[in-house]
């Protein structure tokens, strides 16, 4: 994730934790808060309980490359703090993690809910039925 997507000072953190709402999954809390600027940034913390620092390296590895593979398709003008909150993070399938990063941005109305017509991928127009596939 690129420098400028990142919250890097701990006055950034503390203004998101003070400000923001907080949504929580098993694997992890999001706390939003309306940022300063236009763009996006992210941060992550993990604790000591989830493990050595090798442990805590690679759960907020893993989390910060599943938030990246969604940025383009996130609401701008906010601040998130990820906090990790299991070392289940650390061993759990990545498209599991996914889901659960999914899931709390759409409870934060971060990221559109999918819509369940059928697009075409050339155009924004529905596929016919016979396209579709079996229903």
């Amino acid at each position: 994730m690129r420098r400028a997507y990142r919250l890097r000072r701990p006055e950034q953190f503390r203004r998101v934790r003070q400000e923001g709402r907080t949504f929580t999954s098993p694997w992890l809390i999001l706390t939003v808060a309306p940022a300063r600027r236009r763009a996006l940034r992210c941060g992550f913390v993990v604790s000591r309980r989830i493990g050595g620092a090798v442990q805590r390296n690679r759960a907020r590895r893993r989390v910060r490359e599943a938030v990246r593979l969604l940025l383009p398709r996130l609401t701008s003008g906010y601040d998130m703090v990820f906090t990790i909150r299991t070392p289940e993070v650390i061993d759990a399938p990545f498209t599991q993690l996914q889901d659960d990063i999914t899931a709390l941005l759409r409870q934060a109305c971060l990221l559109p809910a999918p819509t369940n017509e059928t697009v075409s991928p050339v155009s924004d127009t529905p596929l016919p039925q016979h396209e579709r596939g079996s229903q």
